[in-house]
């Protein structure tokens, strides 16, 4: 496997977990936001593996912020390297693999691309593209090039950043999964030929119950985040 991003330190590591279970690991440092590294890189990971079967596209930032809060240019960033991070591998990949007949792409999205997330919006705007894009392509692609959308919640990881996890709700930080869990559920999606899975499954049913009834899951999102929001505005909450 060819494994990509911008800290070399990181996926040495990473690296050598895969070489001592008796795997073969290449590293590609690449920041995903700049096109003519993104294209590159899977130049390399081509010449590296004589060929990509499965790409797992999950370069991605995000930040706990109201639109009136953010940065301007923080937001612009962080739509480079989610959305057209994502765009500049799918665009060099897709015709690769549509002349080999055969290959995977896989897109890491987020719940957040399917239930909008106030108090996130860039972000959660950023996975609704991803959910666009990948599900349009799985279209697109088929029958040769599958595709497949990974929709997780929240995950234990460094992804937030320490100034904002009292930005997530309680039930997010409550329900976190494992990172292996997130894993596990990809590989199993890829085997049953699913172009959408959600983990963990629970969350599905939200997402499900918002096409049927929209009102119902804005209300109760907007109850659920009244707190970390009226908090972010300075508004007193009662106790």
């Amino acid at each position: 496997m060819v494994l990509v991003a911008r800290r070399e330190d990181a996926l040495n590591e990473v690296a050598e977990r895969v070489r001592e279970l008796g795997g073969k690991a290449d590293v590609v440092i690449c920041d995903v936001a700049i096109r003519h590294n993104a294209l590159d890189c899977v130049d390399r990971a081509e010449s590296l593996l004589g060929g990509i079967d499965v790409a797992v596209i999950n370069a991605g930032v995000g930040r706990h912020r109201m639109l009136v809060e953010h940065d301007l240019d923080d937001a612009e960033a962080l739509l480079k390297t989610n959305v057209f991070g994502a765009l500049y591998f799918a665009h060099a990949l897709a015709p690769k693999m549509l002349a080999r007949k055969s290959g995977f792409l896989v897109f890491m999205a987020s719940v957040a691309g399917l239930l909008p997330v106030p108090g996130e919006a860039v972000y959660s705007a950023s996975k609704f593209a991803i959910v666009g894009l990948a599900e349009a392509l799985s279209i697109e692609l088929e029958p040769h090039v599958h595709v497949l959308t990974v929709c997780p919640g929240a995950v234990r990881t460094d992804f937030v950043k320490e100034d904002e996890m009292d930005r997530m709700p309680e039930a997010a930080r409550r329900t976190a999964i494992d990172a292996d869990e997130v894993a596990r559920a990809t590989f199993e999606a890829l085997r049953d030929g699913k172009t959408r899975v959600v983990v963990p499954a629970k969350l599905g049913v939200a997402v499900a119950l918002r096409g049927v009834a929209p009102g119902l899951v804005r209300s109760g999102t907007a109850r659920e985040l009244a707190p970390i929001l009226n908090r972010s505005k300075g508004t007193p909450t009662e106790e």
